[in-house]
Formats: structure tokens, C-alpha cells, sequence
């Protein structure tokens, strides 16, 4: 199986330039170096931004492919062009403020060389505020096909900043669709229900940058109406009975009206650990 893999990572203007230049570099320090970084920019950055790309853009040379839109359009749009863009069939997803392991990748692609039957390939992240060293907990995401389908029916089964997947399997149900903050558990059911299989690997692939803001943007009205769209298809589809679309919408209703710092402490001690 060839070693070849791309990066996909988009990028808009409220980045930290720092953040950044720190994700690019993680992806430049793995044991398996990428031979197609795809750098998608979500409409015009600030010149900060731009710098850090520029200053990038020599270590990197021919691998890193900067693409560029002419405007803002969300995540899912600007993923849905890079991946077009994604030279290789394995494609790993990387945020623009995250940081990646050393050997995060050469770990995925191990598994992906064992099992060729696999399409996602994920793991634990670990969650930090400030720098890498000050970790506040991790994500763990079940290890095997079926612990993953059981998983799904309740929360997100992959970690979707670390993750790998085909690109061949993702665009054949239709790659990322507008679905706020959601995108990408959209498309993982769908690849479950389309009989895709996925794995995680249990060790840390990730440092993921954590924070009261983050846990604020799982707040509010149109995030619980996202939600319950969501769990409203996996009803209507079969992936989920009638009760569990009540039972999980309550959860989530009473989860996102809750002031930011008592879903923080909710977050650290009961969904991390």
C-alpha cells in the first residue's frame, strides 16, 4: 500500500497567526512526512495570516498547495474544494490551531496498510488551554466498527481534527454537507450507514486547542436546532428510534442552554476524561 497521503486544512481570518504557524509545523514534524499539504483559505485572511503562509511556504516547497477563496463560505464548503484539490486517496484532516503528534500519521497509515477494508481511521485527542504541556482532558472515541455504531447513535464516534479517511469513500455519499457545527458527524453517519467501516486507534493523535470559547460555541439556539435536525434524519432514516431522537434532543436542549461555565465543568468531568 502506498505511503502517500495528503493534509486538508482549512483557514479563515479569524485564526491566530501563531496558532497557525504551530499547526503547519506539527504537520511538517511527522515521522511520515505528506507529499500534498492542501491549505484551503476561507475567503481573504489578514495580513498576518498571509505572512505566516508565505514564511511556510519555502520549508515545505512543492507539498504545500495554497488554495484560495474569494470569500467566506464555512468549513464544510472550503473542505468540500480542498478535497477536490487532495492529490492522494488517503486524506488527514488537520485544524488550523490544533497540533498534531509527531506520529500521528505513520500510526494511521499502519493501520490503514493492516486493514485496506477500513475507511476512517481516528483517535484520542487531548485537550489543552495555553500550550501543549497543560492538558485538561481527552476525548475518547471507541475503538472497533460496532462499539462505534453504538457510539454514533449518542455523540460524535470519530474526532474529527485527527481523523483519516478516503477520500474515494467520502465523496461517494457526498463528501461534507451544510449541517452547522456538524458537518462532520453528518457525514460520518452517513458513511456507517452506507456500510463504511472505521477504527480508532486509543492513544493521543492530537493536541486540541480547548478553552471557555470553545465549549461556548456548543451553546445556544441555532446549535440545538442543528442538533436536533440531526438526530431528527438519523430517526427517520432508521439509524435511531423515535425515543432516542427525544432522549438525545433533551440532552442536547438542556446542554446548550446552560451557562457557558456550568457546560465547562460538564465537558471536563463528565465527557472527557
Amino acid at each position: 500500500m502506498p505511503v502517500n497521503y495528503s493534509v486538508l486544512m482549512s483557514v479563515y481570518y479569524k485564526e491566530h497567526p501563531d496558532y497557525l504557524r504551530q499547526s503547519m509545523q506539527s504537520i511538517y514534524d511527522q515521522t511520515v512526512l505528506t507529499d500534498d499539504f492542501v491549505l484551503v483559505c476561507d475567503g481573504p485572511l489578514t495580513p498576518e495570516l498571509d505572512a505566516v503562509i508565505t514564511d511556510m511556504q519555502p520549508q515545505f516547497g512543492p507539498r504545500l498547495n495554497v488554495c484560495r477563496l474569494k470569500k467566506n463560505g464555512g468549513l464544510g464548503k472550503a473542505l468540500n474544494f480542498g478535497i477536490g484539490q487532495c492529490k492522494n486517496d488517503l486524506v488527514a484532516r488537520m485544524d488550523s490551531d490544533d497540533v498534531s503528534r509527531p506520529e500521528r500519521c505513520e500510526r494511521q497509515l499502519d493501520v490503514f496498510r493492516d486493514h485496506p477494508e477500513y475507511s476512517l481511521v481516528s483517535g484520542i485527542v487531548e485537550e489543552f488551554d495555553g500550550n501543549i504541556h497543560q492538558v485538561t482532558g481527552c476525548r475518547v472515541v471507541p475503538e472497533t466498527q460496532k462499539e462505534i455504531i453504538q457510539f454514533a447513535k449518542k455523540r460524535n464516534p470519530f474526532n474529527h481534527p485527527c481523523i483519516m479517511y478516503k477520500k474515494s469513500a467520502v465523496q461517494a455519499v457526498g463528501s461534507y454537507q451544510n449541517f452547522y457545527l456538524l458537518e462532520d458527524y453528518y457525514l460520518w453517519i452517513r458513511m456507517l450507514q452506507q456500510g463504511y467501516i472505521g477504527y480508532n486507534i486509543q492513544e493521543p493523535l492530537l493536541w486540541m486547542r480547548a478553552g471557555s470559547e470553545m465549549y461556548k460555541r456548543r451553546g445556544g439556539w441555532k446549535y440545538v436546532e442543528s442538533q436536533r435536525k440531526l438526530f431528527a434524519y438519523m430517526s427517520k432514516s432508521g439509524f435511531i428510534s423515535q425515543t432516542d431522537y427525544w432522549v438525545q434532543s433533551m440532552v442536547r436542549l438542556v446542554g446548550a442552554v446552560m451557562p457557558n461555565w456550568l457546560r465547562t465543568i460538564l465537558f471536563k468531568n463528565i465527557l472527557r476524561r
